[in-house]
């Protein structure tokens, strides 16, 4: 039997997505599985998205023009400007979900073989990008103790060799919450510029920032020039992560033709999610600060309830609805493992996502998970009393008076 390309060997299995079986199996036995694993947002998406979906207007559902849809591409124009991000129509790219557009800038940026500097930990299908397009990913380290902020430039400048091409970021990050300063955004623009490389920025948790904090977009750098991409989804803004939907701004022309032709061989993004899209964009505004206002709710109950179980470390987000958390456990997988298999509180566990696949490093993020704030307050508060009982449970440690899973 021939042999698989060492492309597909590879091809890294999804750190959030493999204990899925495990999950299956639980929810077979009657167990409720509290997934807080996963970026899966249970809150309505926006009435005007969902009605174009019901009655597009049309009979047939047509290609699209390969760079997306015009008059979806005049929207965002608008949706940008509202950030103070001025581009035109013509400087967007509509890509099947935000993978797409990373993939198409790794792909037209890098042969293979040719680097890109990330701070970790990072999204983890950044890995499985990388191993798409040939890219190796080298990472600078962000440690939990330091609140996960960029650590001296210096660290990236030694990262720098002949084969580097960008540096990646995600701002607001997923999957530590934090949001980079205009300093640290001004810094990395001043490396790429001096060293001839593009900045690439994950922006899609853009309205999700709390505290007084701002996200900063890498096409508000002045001086950033053609070197700044903007990588962009539709999936977590209006709870709509089925509808695969993202885009790809810069005003870089050659990256824009290349970004084209790539899109050209996969045809179009999907049409009506496009036409859905843009109604989308006409939400009320209330619709994202309702949002918002949720996500801080779920935030500030996680961190309630973390702040009582021993031995935990957690820096507080500014941003997203992530947050990584270091357990007092050796082995965050195996941790999160046993909770599936043999750990139960009156018929209900959690699944959490083991943080090692969010590192490049080895070794990295074994004591780490990641929490995301995607159930309703009080069943955030109830998963994270069973983390806490699972953690007493798992280091053989005797449930204090008074604690309790609920509700």
């Amino acid at each position: 039997m021939p042999g698989l390309s060492r492309r597909g060997e590879r091809m890294p299995p999804s750190p959030i997505r493999k204990l899925v079986p495990l999950a299956e199996d639980a929810k077979r036995r009657g167990v409720r599985v509290h997934h807080v694993n996963i970026g899966q947002p249970d809150i309505e998406s926006p009435e005007e998205f969902l009605e174009a979906l019901r009655d597009p207007g049309t009979r047939i559902v047509p290609y699209g023009h390969s760079a997306g849809l015009w008059e979806y591409r005049d929207g965002l124009v608008e949706y940008y400007a509202r950030f103070g991000i001025r581009v035109a129509s013509d400087e967007i790219v509509v890509t099947t979900g935000g993978s797409e557009a990373i993939i198409f800038a790794f792909l037209a940026l890098a042969d293979p073989g040719d680097e890109v500097i990330v701070p970790e930990p990072f999204y983890t299908n950044y890995n499985g990008f990388a191993v798409e397009a040939g890219v190796t990913l080298v990472p600078v380290t962000c440690r939990i103790e330091d609140g996960f902020r960029l650590p001296p430039l210096s660290a990236l400048e030694t990262r720098i060799t002949s084969r580097t091409r960008a540096i990646l970021i995600c701002n607001p990050n997923n999957p530590t919450g934090y949001v980079y300063s205009r300093e640290e955004l001004e810094a990395l623009r001043d490396l790429v510029v001096e060293r001839d490389l593009f900045l690439l920025s994950d922006e899609v948790y853009r309205e999700f920032v709390f505290d007084g904090a701002a996200a900063h977009s890498v096409l508000h750098l002045e001086g950033i020039g053609d070197r700044g991409v903007l990588l962009d989804s539709i999936s977590k803004r209006y709870s709509v992560c089925g509808a695969r939907l993202g885009c790809l701004v810069t005003r870089n022309r050659d990256l824009l033709s290349a970004a084209l032709r790539l899109g050209q061989a996969r045809l179009c993004a999907p049409t009506l999610e496009q036409k859905a899209a843009r109604r989308a964009l006409d939400a009320s505004p209330e619709y994202l600060e309702q949002v918002l206002d949720e996500y801080r709710a779920r935030r500030d109950a996680v961190f309630e309830e973390l702040a009582g179980i021993e031995g935990v470390l957690a820096v507080k987000p500014k941003g997203a609805f992530y947050t990584v958390v270091r357990l007092p456990v050796e082995d965050a997988e195996a941790f999160a493992r046993w909770l599936l298999t043999d750990f139960q509180v009156e018929g209900e566990t959690v699944m959490i996502a083991p943080a090692a696949g969010f590192y490049a490093t080895p070794g990295l993020g074994r004591d780490e998970v990641r929490i995301a704030f995607v159930r309703k307050v009080p069943e955030m508060r109830r998963a994270m009393r069973i983390l806490k009982l699972g953690l007493q449970a798992y280091r053989g440690a005797p449930a204090r008076a008074g604690d309790r899973a609920g509700p």
